[in-house]
């Protein structure tokens, strides 16, 4: 409280009105342009497999490689025709000249059909697509042509890489609408019933939607200029995070505000007060989660270092507009922010009781959980663990190592449908190949060898100006293409390319190849899922260490003491292993989903540990600095106290802003909402409101080890001293 001015001192000008009105003009430019680049992502955005390829991987050498056998970027939709019969001859007639109208629609290679299945129930087109970024307006466009032309009575599918491409981003399209609405709503809702006020939740939001148009602008450079690669996936979390974090940010804020408004009624005094007392944490917090989301760059998998930076960027513009946008808007409303419940100026003798327990004017339900942990600490604690450690257990059925694509979209979708269809009449795999990279002198060794592999159905070289040949095309050429003494050949596989089966097929060419030609590389779309389930089970190997290496260090330099973070940290993966183990038990036996896409238990680890950490440097920065004036362990309850309010409410917005990602029909989008919001939950209910209080309060002083507050000398020393003074107030301030 110092450097507020005196009785009958006045708040200058510029600091009650210039400085406050210039930073609120700035963020209303900055979200004036930000908020239109909200609709421009898409220019920048991509949702087909290469945004999500991991770096270093062989799949990724062959793309690289593909890439040199084609004039164009192409991505293949299959399109199936389905009869409950076998086709006609006229039928037949009718398919074939079905082949002309999809020429005219896309403007790739040559269309490659119709081709009959077996069962002559079906017939089957490949038509590659030259433009990814273009892929869902050709297919609405193949789809409406297909359905329109087919002949009568018959299904019509557009699948493959293109198709599920197509819907994959319909399914991403709620984020620019639905997802914001569901989120903002719920926050909106939470910050009623919290402040009982109609302007300060408005105050809030805009905190939050401001920075979120910051973030955008920021993001929408970074992609412009090619550092990141932007898709729909790290769009979405990028907006839930950043009105999350801001929210609660802004609740540590409004409640040192509200505090600072019983102690004074200049409310530009107030403002300040609360800036500095809620810096720290903020800064640290935020600190947190930055430097936790770009140790993301550490993973070999591009989708995994995109969000690294993209997140961070959004928590930046959260801390910036938490800590000069909100402070603003207080110091211009004072009271008036609280209508209808101002806080009232309380008498000097009642703003900083003398504390004997801790407990001293503590009521309800925080009273009530301070007095349980200063009475049974112990058996709290213990409690606690155990019960966490049986939630845990449930991370035994986890079954995160990866999906079929087909599963991935949890809406009705046309191309998952196609999939089912393909598999009934065709090789699983048409469509899709695995392709097959070899050395020009040991071309047919490697494709003699390929087509005899067990779960291979045929294999061509590919010829020059070809496209990928699916087995059973009239005239397949012979002559094989050739660049830098390396050809190309299609592998169709017996399985879908999305399965299990398809990866192990891949992985015995891997292996059988490399017998061969050293140098064989085994790419396509199996590959491609192959190795990215690869690479992020080994990225939680290599990232996790880091994160809690980086969040101790953080924690060591806050609170200047070695056990208590030791033991927060500690605290925070224990709560990640049940809201993980609680997670498998519901996703398996509730959802009956098939699995979980090998990123979610990574993902969910940056989150919950960082944001679980948020709310514990939240409370224990307070804990410390009560600590100083009274002592620990009424330090201690004098903290949860003060803050067992304000974190709870941030704890239940961040909940209810990751359970809106729910609404988006992707099933690591749900799976990633249910983990975080339960997880924060947990967090916040169970380990920053029991045990890491009661644990604490156990120990006692030690908990600051080695620091000076940590020697029973100063903890005695500062229950001794006389309760702190609040200086006179500028009562003649603006009010």
């Amino acid at each position: 409280m110092k450097n507020i001015p005196k009785h009958n001192a006045r708040v200058p000008f510029w600091l009650r009105w210039l400085v406050p009105a210039v930073l609120v003009v700035a963020w209303l430019a900055i979200a004036g342009i930000g908020g239109p680049t909200f609709g421009r992502l898409s220019e920048v955005s991509s949702n087909d497999q290469a945004s999500f390829l991991p770096a270093g991987a062989e799949a990724t050498a062959a793309q690289e490689w593909q890439a040199k056998f084609r004039d164009s970027k192409e991505i293949p939709a299959v399109i199936v025709i389905e009869s409950d019969s076998a086709f006609t001859p006229a039928q037949l007639g009718e398919a074939a000249a079905l082949k002309g109208k999809l020429a005219a629609l896309q403007a790739g290679s040559t269309v490659i059909g119709p081709i009959p299945s077996e069962d002559a129930k079906a017939v089957q087109f490949v038509v590659p697509i030259a433009s990814a970024g273009e892929v869902k307006t050709v297919i609405k466009e193949l789809r409406d042509e297909v359905r329109a032309s087919a002949p009568e009575g018959m299904r019509t599918f557009v699948t493959g890489p293109a198709g599920l491409t197509a819907d994959l981003v319909s399914a991403f399209a709620g984020i620019d609408g639905i997802l914001l609405l569901v989120a903002l709503g719920a926050v909106f809702l939470i910050l009623l019933v919290v402040y009982r006020s109609l302007l300060l939740p408005i105050a809030v939001l805009f905190t939050s939607v401001f920075a979120l148009c910051a973030a955008i602008l920021l993001v929408f450079g970074m992609a412009k200029l090619g550092w990141i690669q932007l898709n729909g996936q790290s769009q979405g979390i990028l907006s839930i995070l950043v009105i999350g974090a801001a929210t609660d940010y802004a609740l540590l804020y409004v409640a040192r505000f509200r505090e600072a408004l019983t102690h004074t009624t200049n409310r530009t005094a107030a403002a300040l007060t609360a800036w500095k007392a809620a810096c720290e944490p903020i800064l640290a917090s935020g600190a947190t989660v930055i430097i936790a989301l770009l140790c993301l760059l550490f993973s070999d998998l591009n989708s995994n270092k995109a969000l690294g930076p993209v997140a961070a960027a959004g928590i930046l513009c959260s801390l910036f507009a938490a800590l000069t946008l909100l402070p603003a808007m207080m110091a211009l409303l004072g009271r008036a922010a609280f209508w209808p419940f101002r806080p009232k100026l309380l008498p000097a003798t009642e703003r900083e009781p003398e504390l004997v327990t801790g407990l001293e004017g503590q009521k309800g339900l925080w009273g009530a959980t301070g007095s349980l942990v200063s009475r049974r600490p112990r058996t709290v604690w213990i409690a606690s663990v155990l019960l966490l450690l049986v939630a845990a257990a449930g991370v035994l059925q986890l079954k995160a190592n990866g999906v079929p694509q087909t599963d991935v979209i949890l809406a009705a979708s046309n191309a998952v449908d196609g999939q089912d269809a393909l598999a009934r009449h065709f090789d699983a795999g048409s469509g899709s190949p695995a392709v097959i990279v070899a050395d020009e002198a040991k071309a047919q060794d490697v494709l003699a060898k390929t087509k005899a592999s067990a779960g291979v159905g045929d294999a061509y070289l590919l010829a020059e100006g070809s496209v990928p040949i699916v087995a059973g095309a009239p005239g397949a050429p012979a002559a094989p293409a050739v660049r830098d003494g390396k050809v190309l050949i299609n592998a169709t596989l017996n399985y879908a390319a999305d399965s299990n089966e398809a990866e192990n097929v891949v992985l015995d060419l891997r292996r059988e190849l490399k017998q061969t030609d050293g140098g064989a590389l085994v790419g396509g779309v199996t590959a491609t899922a192959l190795d990215t389930n690869t690479t992020a089970q080994r990225d939680l190997v290599t990232i996790i260490p880091v994160v809690l290496a980086v969040i101790l260090v953080i924690l060591m330099l806050l609170l200047r003491s070695v056990l208590a973070p030791v033991l927060l940290v500690a605290s925070v993966v224990l709560s990640y292993g049940a809201a993980m183990g609680v997670s498998a038990v519901v996703f398996n036996h509730v959802l009956g989903f098939p699995g979980a896409d090998a990123t979610v238990p990574l993902f969910g680890f940056v989150f919950l540990v960082a944001l679980g950490v948020d709310y514990n440097i939240f409370l224990m920065s307070r804990v410390r600095e009560e600590s100083i004036k009274h002592g620990t362990r009424p330090g201690i309850l004098r903290g949860l106290g003060v803050t067992g309010g304000v974190i709870t409410s941030a704890g239940v917005v961040l909940a209810a802003t990751f359970a809106a990602l729910g609404v988006i029909p992707i099933m690591f989008l749900v799976q990633l909402a249910f983990i975080v919001a339960f997880g924060v939950l947990l967090d916040t209910v169970l380990v920053r409101s029991l045990l890491v209080p009661a644990l604490a309060y156990d120990i006692g002083p030690l908990i600051w080890w080695p620091s000076k507050l940590g020697r029973p000398a100063t903890d005695a020393a500062a229950r001794d001293l006389p309760p702190a003074r609040e200086p006179e107030t500028a009562d003649a301030g603006i009010r």
